[in-house]
């Protein structure tokens, strides 16, 4: 589906009145059961932000999308950055490229114990999945055994679901870590596919699309999105997501690029909290029934991080993140309560 994808360009500016009758339409056409075309969904990402009107319709409708197909509960997840820096790869937004000088602090495979400990910390404070995550293009040999052995460990001293990140791996690795006790594996297509040379040259987005295949294959789950803000455009934005429903993914963390100096996206501006949360609605009405997971940058939505669980955000990536930190566990869960949801 996604090689054939066909460019198209929405037909002129619609007026409120008009965008705020087709967000009906479509809310009532997947409330039973069908979907969202791609020239409407352009029409809902480039609706303009001062549009208040149309943008309260299509984050409604995303709330009653959300309500219909996944309910109120809500899934935290947290991951732990267990080898950092000295990556092969030269993906333009990372602090942990071995091409860019960022000053991220590096360090090899951590121990169990440290691994343990956070594991158990993460439980205790609720989070429902804990991921580990490593730098490098993918794991091989010793230290690919050594991060299976972990798992095993970790799947008999914790409660935990466990979730993987470790890059390209192969469908013997994927099988190996399943066997270990890992449920989910972690792998972003990052952005549509006709922008992905603009991020990354070091490996292609077909060798994206082949780990995914080996984590399907495997019978893992796939968790599977991108990066928005990145210099992509609105259609760009949309083409991932048509991509990722394509993969039959269930949980999308969307993470919004937070600039890291020293890196070729260093002076780009952060999207605004309403380019965010359009986004964030667009992936509730393309897979409605999928985790629409915030995940790293959400801080740039400010205050209106409370208003994303009401524009068909259901799950969230909680405590520190890869290379920035995260917002506080205990008042993730207090504001998600507040909005009436449940952990």
């Amino acid at each position: 589906m996604w090689g054939k994808l066909k460019t198209r360009v929405a037909k002129g500016a619609k007026r409120p009145m008009e965008i705020k009758r087709l967000v009906a339409e479509v809310v009532k056409r997947i409330l039973n059961g069908g979907e969202i075309n791609y020239d409407e969904a352009l029409t809902f990402i480039s609706i303009d932000e001062n549009d208040k009107e149309s943008l309260e319709a299509l984050f409604d409708g995303a709330n009653k999308i959300r309500e219909k197909f996944v309910g109120k509960k809500v899934d935290l997840c947290t991951i732990m950055n267990t080898k950092s820096g000295k990556c092969s790869e030269d993906c333009k937004f990372c602090a942990q490229s071995v091409h860019y000088n960022t000053g991220v602090q590096e360090y090899e495979l951590l121990d169990y114990e440290k691994i343990l400990e956070r594991a158990k910390e993460m439980e205790e404070a609720g989070a429902h999945r804990f991921s580990l995550v490593t730098s490098g293009r993918g794991m091989q040999g010793t230290e690919f055994n050594n991060i299976v052995e972990i798992y095993r460990r970790l799947n008999e001293d914790t409660n935990l679901k466990l979730c993987a990140s470790h890059g390209i791996i192969s469908l013997e690795q994927a099988l190996e870590l399943k066997e270990a006790g890992v449920t989910m594996y972690h792998h972003n297509l990052e952005t549509s596919r006709d922008y992905y040379r603009e991020i990354c040259t070091t490996h292609t987005y077909e060798d994206r699309l082949d780990t995914i295949k080996n984590i399907v294959d495997s019978g893992l789950e796939l968790c599977c999105g991108g990066i928005i803000g990145m210099g992509e455009n609105r259609e760009q934005r949309a083409q991932m997501a048509l991509e990722i429903k394509g993969l039959g993914v269930k949980s999308v963390p969307l993470n919004i690029l937070s600039p890291v100096k020293g890196t070729p996206m260093e002076n780009l501006e952060i999207l605004s909290p309403t380019e965010i949360l359009k986004t964030m609605a667009l992936y509730r009405y393309m897979i409605p029934d999928c985790y629409v997971r915030y995940a790293g940058g959400r801080i740039a939505l400010k205050e209106l991080q409370r208003k994303g669980f009401r524009a068909g955000v259901n799950a969230a990536l909680v405590g520190n993140y890869l290379t920035t930190v995260g917002n506080n566990i205990a008042e993730d869960k207090e504001m998600i309560m507040c909005e009436g949801f449940e952990i």
